[in-house]
């Protein structure tokens, strides 16, 4: 379960093009920030990608990741040339094939071999079509989903929506916001050749006139127990109600969000329906990443968590420059490993009652951000000073360590379990998955 949104250059406040996403899954799934170089491959070479092997090509771009720590694909991210890629889980009436392309892994290699959204767009639908999609997605339980990208580069986006071999894209006008469902209807601007024949065979539709490419492949029920509607709706009316004014502070606000009767009791009931998505139920997922960038000038702009919980967690600022201290090598996996679940004991700590202040963690973590925020916008114009993009980076990242460091020395007794609000089985969920996060 994700959400990912993008908000163009004429919906923004300083005409940036602005692109955002949360990245839910299991629990205990770290996410890990991996930067890849670029690189010359062996002519001929092959790729393996997380289920198969694919032809390499001979160079392959810088990018940095979002991913889950067992898969060779990736959540979201961006590359040297400021494309970004989000995917999202889509379930459709299309059967799940066998092991080939994971949704990720269609993005890691888009970011890889692309320059800007309309070269991934392409790209991922040839491989779609000569590699196809499938395998088990899911990190401790088996979990299986066709996907929805939002494709975006500094000057425009795109939307594809795929089911099984089939698609449909859509060019992005000004906001665009998608969820875990189908959202392309009878309007779009690409789709595969067999697309609307195929939905006439299958008998759920009667010819192009009656065609909707979301009524006619989505499966409703999975979909509808998802809660995608709910937070595609709550994405979809900020960035409505907003535009013209877009910011990244905007779409923060819109990750941190939780349904209405939430907000100050999601550490105590599992929420489907908020984009800061909260787990504790039989089915659902929980926030382990969340990003957010701005795309623009020499040097484009991330914030980003480097760990769950949007509504805990703190965001910095990120530039893809040599130096930075804050992304990891992919041989570096154990220390990016560390990272997340450093921040993601925070979490835990907070949801059996151990943090004694959590008001005053939040009102720090608030005003660490509004320096950042004020930082940021004393480096417009300046973003090619390499120098002091590494110290704001440093200092961020210095500030929140310490912030850490202060909140996990203030827990009482912190080897003591400690007590869990919620239902019976909300409970029992989370100490489940606290005694397999200790064995991490």
């Amino acid at each position: 379960m994700c959400d990912t949104m993008v908000a163009l250059g004429n919906s923004t406040a300083d005409g940036s093009v602005i692109f955002a996403k949360n990245s839910d899954r299991q629990p205990n799934e770290p996410l890990l920030t991996i930067r890849v170089p670029r690189r010359k491959n062996e002519k001929g070479s092959k790729l393996k990608c997380t289920y198969i092997e694919i032809d390499q090509v001979e160079e392959t771009f810088e990018a940095l990741l979002l991913k889950p720590s067992w898969m060779w694909g990736a959540e979201m991210g961006c590359n040297e040339f400021g494309l970004n890629i989000g995917n999202e889980a889509a379930f459709t009436r299309e059967k799940q094939g066998p092991e080939s392309l994971l949704g990720m892994d269609l993005l890691r290699l888009a970011l890889e071999r692309c320059q800007n959204s309309e070269e991934a767009l392409h790209l991922m639908i040839d491989l779609l079509g000569r590699h196809g999609q499938g395998g088990n997605c899911g990190y401790e339980k088996k979990f299986f989903y066709h996907n929805s990208f939002l494709i975006a580069d500094p000057k425009t986006a795109w939307l594809l929506e795929t089911a099984g071999d089939y698609w449909a894209a859509e060019e992005i006008k000004d906001v665009r916001a998608i969820s875990n469902r189908l959202s392309i209807g009878s309007s779009y601007d690409l789709c595969h050749p067999e697309l609307v024949k195929h939905a006439v065979e299958k008998g759920w539709c009667k010819g192009e006139g009656d065609f909707h490419f979301a009524k006619c492949y989505t499966d409703p029920l999975i979909t509808r127990f998802s809660g995608s509607l709910d937070r595609e709706g709550t994405c979809s009316s900020v960035l409505q109600k907003e535009k013209g004014r877009i910011t990244m502070q905007t779409m923060r606000g819109i990750l941190r969000s939780h349904e209405e009767g939430l907000e100050g009791k999601q550490f105590a009931r599992h929420s489907l329906k908020s984009v800061c998505m909260h787990a504790g139920f039989l089915y659902g997922d929980h926030t382990t990443g969340s990003y957010i960038a701005s795309l623009d000038g020499e040097n484009h702009t991330y914030l980003l968590t480097g760990g769950s919980t949007p509504c805990l967690a703190l965001y910095k600022p990120y530039w893809l420059i040599e130096g930075e201290n804050f992304s990891f090598a992919e041989e570096e996996d154990i220390e990016a490993l560390e990272f997340w679940v450093r921040r993601e004991k925070l979490h835990r700590h907070v949801l059996v009652n151990k943090v004694p202040d959590l008001d005053a963690y939040l009102a720090e973590r608030d005003r660490i951000e509004a320096w950042i925020d004020q930082e940021l916008d004393s480096l417009k114009g300046d973003l090619g000073n390499r120098s002091k993009l590494l110290d704001l980076m440093d200092q961020a990242l210095a500030a929140e360590e310490k912030l850490l460091d202060e909140t996990f020395a203030g827990i009482p007794d912190p080897d003591k379990p400690g007590k869990l609000d919620g239902n019976p089985y909300f409970r029992a969920y989370w100490n489940k998955q606290n005694a397999k996060l200790v064995r991490t």
